[in-house]
């Protein structure tokens, strides 16, 4: 080996070998912690039997063989409104990393759930079962770190994505929502919170993620309108380091419904 290649080598060896330690107690410590992970997965369709194929395949497949596994909680969402056919959303909880990353494998073992999922998971070219899938890894935040599930009855959800200019801007969101108490906000007026994220791994980062739910449409016009009269929101809001123009660049709200399937 020439010594300048060995030198690169040595190099990107010792990196590696100062971050692995890293990584592997960063892991640790939130698992310690008992924050979760999340998938959410955005399913693009082209027909109501697309639609079809891939909730048929949440409720008989998917979802039976992730709850053998120990993941509860599984969400399938349609959109309220959809421009169109609409798009599938999908939001599976992990109770760490090494569940996210060792899922596809313990899907692999697991003969019922290859055997059932046949059709679906070997789509021809010419008739797949969906279009695209969309897919960003999420950890809950501190201050939020389990998935609460909301009471069983008619109800539609709200999932908002906050971007942000920089990373240190979306640090300093995140600080707003766990340490200056904007979740507690949420929670004292009743909003209803399923889960809030950090995105890792998606596209448009950096971004935060979370849920609320709402009886109906007049709930969550009237539940906003309170949000932004709170006296506590207008005291965390009006501290300079929190101004939105300063941490939030584009807000994005899907209303959705809760598919039959959903166990949210």
């Amino acid at each position: 080996m020439k010594r300048r290649s060995f030198v690169k080598a040595s190099l990107l060896t010792g990196a590696a070998g100062a971050l692995i330690p890293k990584i592997s107690m960063a892991a640790e410590n939130h698992a310690k912690s008992g924050q979760e992970f999340y998938e959410l997965r955005v399913y693009s369709l082209k027909s109501e039997q697309q639609q079809k194929s891939v909730e048929d395949y949440f409720q008989n497949e998917a979802i039976p063989a992730l709850n053998r596994i120990g993941n509860k909680n599984i969400g399938v969402f349609t959109e309220l409104k959809p421009q169109g056919q609409t798009k599938l959303y999908v939001l599976i909880p992990y109770n760490s990393w090494d569940d996210f990353i060792t899922v596809q494998d313990k899907l692999a073992n697991d003969k019922i759930y290859l055997e059932a999922a046949e059709p679906y998971l070997n789509a021809p070219a010419a008739e797949p079962a969906y279009e695209r899938i969309e897919s960003s890894l999420l950890k809950a935040f501190a201050h939020a770190p389990k998935l609460l599930v909301p009471e069983q009855k008619p109800r539609i959800f709200e999932l908002r994505r906050y971007e942000h200019a920089s990373e240190a801007a979306g640090k300093k969101k995140l600080e707003m929502f766990n340490d200056a108490g904007e979740i507690d906000i949420f929670k004292k007026l009743g909003f209803n919170p399923v889960f809030f994220g950090e995105t890792l791994v998606g596209e448009l980062r950096p971004n935060l993620i979370y849920m609320v739910t709402f009886d109906d449409m007049p709930a969550h016009d009237s539940h906003w309108k309170a949000f932004g009269s709170d006296p506590e929101w207008k005291k965390v809001s009006a501290i300079p380091d929190y101004a939105d123009a300063k941490l939030v660049s584009r807000i994005t709200s899907t209303m959705l419904v809760p598919a039959a399937c959903s166990q949210i």
